[in-house]
C-alpha cells in the first residue's frame, strides 16, 4: 500500500474481478462509434486493453507509455516514454485507473479526439474520463492483482486480542 497518507483504505482487485470488470467496460463501449483501435495507457492499461480489444473484436492495439507512479508514492510529473502519432479520432483509449486526473489530463492533450475509458475513476479524474466502470473514492488505495500476491494469513482466532 502505498505510503502517502492520503489514502486511508484499500480496495484489493482480484484477477477474477479485473476480468469481469473489463467485460463490463466492453459492455458498455461495445454499441458507440467503430473503433479502429485501442492505445492501452502502460502499465495499468495492458491488461485491461487486452481484454477489452479481444471483446470487441479489436486487433490494432498499440500503447502510449507514461511513468507517474513509483512503487511507493506518487512522483512529483509524469514522464512521457513513448507516444502515438495522430491526435487519436477512431481510437479508444485504455487505463485501469484514473485518480487525480494528472496523466489523464497529460493523455488528453496528445491525443484529444480518443475515447478515454477506465474501469476504476475516482472523484479528481472522473471528469476527464468519457466511460468508466466503478466509482472509488479519492482516499481508497486500489491494488491490482499484479501488484500483489497470495501468501498464508492467521486465521482470526489465532490473533492476539486487543
Amino acid at each position: 500500500m502505498s505510503t502517502n497518507s492520503t489514502y486511508r483504505k484499500t480496495y484489493p482487485i482480484s484477477w477474477d474481478q479485473l476480468h469481469r470488470d473489463s467485460k463490463v467496460l466492453s459492455w458498455r463501449l461495445l454499441d458507440m462509434d467503430y473503433f479502429k483501435g485501442i492505445i492501452a495507457i502502460t502499465r495499468g492499461g495492458l491488461v485491461p486493453a487486452a481484454i477489452v480489444a479481444r471483446e470487441l473484436d479489436i486487433h490494432l492495439v498499440d500503447t502510449i507509455c507514461i511513468s507517474s507512479y513509483d512503487w511507493k508514492d506518487k512522483k512529483g510529473e509524469a514522464d512521457i516514454l513513448k507516444t502515438v502519432e495522430g491526435n487519436g479520432e477512431g481510437y479508444l483509449l485504455i487505463d485501469d485507473l484514473v485518480d487525480t486526473g494528472r496523466t489523464a489530463q497529460l493523455v488528453k492533450q496528445i491525443l484529444p479526439k480518443a475515447h478515454f475509458a477506465t474501469i476504476y475513476a475516482k472523484p479528481a479524474g472522473r471528469p476527464l474520463v468519457d466511460t468508466f466502470v466503478t466509482e472509488v473514492s479519492q482516499d481508497t488505495w486500489i491494488l491490482f492483482p499484479w501488484d500483489t500476491e497470495s501468501q498464508f494469513v492467521s486465521p482470526i482466532s489465532g490473533l492476539e486480542k486487543p
